[in-house]
């Protein structure tokens, strides 16, 4: 049984099929790359092995393929630490694979084949019911199919758990419940495609947000930091400047990072300056996984003048 303070992520789990080239291609152009790194991703579980490293408690809900990504996913999630209890093989199932192309600007292009995240269903999570109630923050993104995150958000709510929502990828029509948590944090993109619009300034953005249903918004602003807005408040979250190798990992560190701070207890301010040190630093480096920093690193940069 887990304990009161966990973090709970019901979320996609992949591997990221990487390769790395001078420039994204334009559509209908071919570019040559480098060499395929393969490595372990998914929005869902990016986040749930920053949130390890940042120190939280995290366990995961999900599904992988019986397959050899799949066995080799679920050891690297078990190999960091989160509790992997709650994800369950698929025979005859491929496992979710993201396509990735990463730019030398350190921009990237993704694909993703969902595989066995798209079997995931609210009936799945009646099963799971203890993770729920153990849990003091649940981690949404969109990877998985939309009913069933709307499901693991109600059942978030029944057990009186915090929620926060990272929409991505961002769907044109989002259904209005998913916009009833208690933080919601896109990028700048993210959110022009949850709203149907772009050019507006980022608090705008984030109260539209807000007026929609979430208690709060943490917009990712990339090189400009973060913005919260709350209580009708907006808040400028001041960077971390950094030299960008690899850009895939930065929102998923950012959010873990936001979760880990809020189970803490953290005001919402403080913890977007710690998710802003996380996603700093998981550009300094290549992949998804790989990328995510440790609560040592971040602390250390949090540190520096």
């Amino acid at each position: 049984m887990a304990s009161r303070g966990d973090i709970l992520v019901v979320g996609s789990i992949n591997m990221d099929l990487v390769v790395r080239c001078d420039r994204l291609p334009a559509p209908g152009e071919t570019v040559l790359g480098g060499d395929l790194i393969t490595s372990p991703g998914g929005k869902g579980a990016n986040q749930a092995v920053a949130a390890a490293r940042l120190g939280g408690r995290c366990r995961m809900i999900g599904r992988v393929g019986g397959d050899s990504f799949g066995e080799a996913l679920l050891a690297n999630l078990a190999a960091e630490g989160v509790d992997v209890a709650a994800v369950r093989p698929l025979a005859g199932v491929p496992s979710g694979v993201a396509l990735i192309s990463v730019a030398a600007d350190g921009e990237n292009a993704i694909v993703v084949a969902p595989g066995a995240n798209s079997r995931l269903s609210p009936a799945d999570l009646d099963a799971q019911d203890d993770a729920f109630a153990a849990a003091s923050v649940l981690v949404l993104q969109l990877e998985l199919p939309l009913d069933t995150v709307v499901a693991a958000l109600q059942r978030a709510r029944r057990h009186g758990c915090r929620v926060i929502l990272d929409p991505a990828p961002a769907p044109v029509a989002m259904p209005a419940a998913l916009y009833a948590v208690d933080v919601i944090s896109p990028n700048v993109s993210e959110a022009a495609t949850l709203l149907g619009c772009g050019g507006a300034g980022p608090e705008q953005v984030a109260a539209a947000l807000v007026q929609r249903g979430a208690a709060a918004a943490v917009l990712k602003l990339g090189a400009a930091g973060s913005l919260v807005w709350q209580d009708d408040r907006a808040t400028r979250v001041a960077p971390f400047p950094v030299t960008p190798v690899d850009t895939t990992a930065a929102g998923d560190a950012f959010t873990a990072a936001l979760a880990v701070a809020v189970a803490r207890g953290e005001r919402l301010a403080d913890a977007a300056r710690f998710a802003n040190a996380a996603g700093a630093l998981a550009c300094t480096r290549v992949g998804a996984q790989a990328a995510a920093p440790r609560l040592e690193e971040v602390a250390a940069l949090m540190r520096q003048p």
